[in-house]
């Protein structure tokens, strides 16, 4: 929605698949160091893509024209981020990464945003925006690399973020993965390729409890709101999802002015142009036994959530 903007770029999932030990090391790297980073393939959403399962955040286009399959690791800058930006995301990643990898070394904060600073003129706009599912998880990282950037928190109630989880193959892959679950009837450590396949299969096909997704939900929440509470209240603007979807014209004005964008007439009709609806209601599909487990798991981050809203900016209520 705020790349309607003329103004405004949008980086879409750029931080959120990349190696979590060297995404936002506070090491200095050369240029083609970070290059490889944003160039190695993320393993869920291999695992994912390569069993005939997708999500509607993977924009790479896989024609038959294109350098990918399905079934090829693909370099994490191509999944998403860089179809956003150009008919040609093969020859824009090859451009890419060969002007980063020209860059001397520097602290990887520098490489970033000397590299969305590119992206941006590249693709007509002045002002980017990076936007990664389940960033409010690395919130704190963000803050320390990048302490002047201006943060909007979108948040949903955890409950329907967890029905929603529960439907998505990657998340429904990761979150099982995060917490150790082992289906039963496999041994977790039968490390042939059959063995492996039958596992990434289990998870993807699997349905374990639905609080499983609220505990994760609350677990990000909790570490999320507990870094947003540290900054300062003219950076950070919370936005409640159903703001979003139900008012958005007035929603995504305030998101504009919050970020300072240049005015434009035409923004905030055609961003809430791009609103599908307000989406139904999973919970109310759940057994008593189902909510309550659910609920309990997301009572931790909904305490965490109310805490944060009682600072700062909040939605916007005209």
């Amino acid at each position: 929605m705020l790349a309607e903007h003329p103004a405004v770029v949008s980086l879409n999932e750029c931080f959120t698949g990349l190696d979590w030990g060297r995404r936002f090391t506070r090491e200095s790297l050369t240029g083609r160091e970070v290059a490889a980073i944003l160039s190695t393939p993320n393993q869920v959403t291999h695992d994912a893509l390569s069993r005939g399962y997708t999500a509607e955040e993977i924009t790479y286009p896989f024609r038959p024209t294109d350098r990918y399959t399905v079934t090829d690791p693909v370099p994490w800058l191509l999944v998403s981020t860089l179809p956003y930006l150009s008919d040609d995301p093969d020859a824009l990643f090859d451009r890419t990464v060969a002007w980063l990898s020209a860059r001397p070394e520097a602290p990887i904060a520098e490489h970033y945003a000397a590299l969305f600073d590119h992206l941006a003129r590249g693709a007509g706009g002045s002002i980017w925006v990076e936007r990664s599912g389940s960033s409010v998880d690395y919130l704190a990282d963000l803050d320390e690399l990048f302490g002047h950037a201006l943060v909007v928190h979108l948040h949903r109630d955890g409950a329907e973020v967890a029905l929603s989880m529960r439907r998505h193959a990657l998340y429904r892959l990761a979150v099982q993965l995060v917490y150790g679950i082992v289906p039963d009837g496999l041994d977790p450590d039968d490390d042939s390729e059959e063995g492996r396949d039958r596992l990434v299969r289990a998870w993807l096909e699997g349905e374990p409890p639905v609080e499983l997704y609220g505990r994760y939900w609350s677990d990000q929440m909790v570490r999320g709101c507990a870094a947003a509470a540290t900054i300062e209240d003219d950076r950070l603007l919370t936005v409640a999802f159903d703001d979003l979807v139900t008012r958005p014209e007035s929603t995504v004005s305030a998101m504009a002015a919050f970020l300072d964008l240049p005015p434009d007439d035409e923004f905030a009709g055609s961003a809430a142009a791009l609103v599908r609806g307000v989406p139904p209601a999973r919970a109310v599909e759940l057994s008593p036994g189902e909510r309550a487990a659910l609920d309990g798991a997301c009572e931790p981050g909904r305490a965490a959530l109310a805490a944060l809203q009682g600072r700062g900016q909040v939605s916007p209520r005209t």
